[in-house]
């Protein structure tokens, strides 16, 4: 009988995330992400090779995992621009601190630097653009946006925007990054805003 592994890979990629969020890609290292996750790094090395194995199973995994994330938080709202608000928030943690902004751009170079790491975060940034787009369509729809929202055009300049968002508010470092990336947001969407119609009272005579 095979002796049963002491944490799950996902216990181990939870470790990982938990270390990435702490330390630089220097210091983001086996002994650290077996310590986090109560292993030896020697049953890392047996389990997936190396780290740059590991890293790239935790991308993929990432990458798999962004659609069903997205749903999620769509499901959370029955508002679709609500969900997109949300989604904003969650990209916000990237920047829980302009510290921790700076090691999450550290790991992103490391990302756009390793052929095979880049591939599963463009798998991750489409699908994110997709569901972005289903996002706008649904509110176009719900008629809180207008029917000449660009769902395509609007998703792409949204993925950006919030992007480049995160990197102003590490420049300007005024109230929270969710606080920042909300108000970028919400200067994008607001030329497709429908009015809101408000009901007038009818008097009985």
């Amino acid at each position: 009988m095979p002796r049963p592994r002491k944490a799950s890979d996902e216990d181990v990629f939870a470790a990982a995330v938990r270390v990435m969020q702490r330390v630089g890609p220097g210091d983001f290292t086996l002994d650290a992400i077996a310590r986090e996750a109560g292993v030896t790094a020697g049953a890392l090395v047996q389990r997936f090779g190396s780290k740059r194995a590991l890293q790239v199973r935790l991308a993929e995994g990432a990458a798999a995992g962004m659609p069903s994330i997205l749903d999620e938080i769509r499901a959370r709202h029955t508002s679709p621009l609500a969900a997109l608000r949300e989604y904003a928030v969650c990209m916000a943690e990237l920047a829980p601190s302009p510290e921790a902004f700076v090691r999450s751009l550290a790991y992103l170079l490391e990302d756009l630097t390793d052929p095979d790491l880049r591939i599963q975060l463009e798998r991750q940034q489409r699908g994110t653009r997709v569901a972005l787009e289903k996002m706008i369509r649904d509110a176009v729809a719900a008629g809180e946006l207008t029917r000449d929202a660009n769902a395509a055009a609007l998703a792409r300049v949204i993925e950006a925007l919030l992007a480049g968002s995160l990197l102003t508010w590490a420049i300007h470092r005024s109230g929270s990054a969710a606080a920042w990336l909300r108000r970028d947001l919400d200067s994008v969407i607001e030329p497709y805003r429908r009015p809101v119609r408000r009901k007038t009272k009818v008097t009985a005579v």
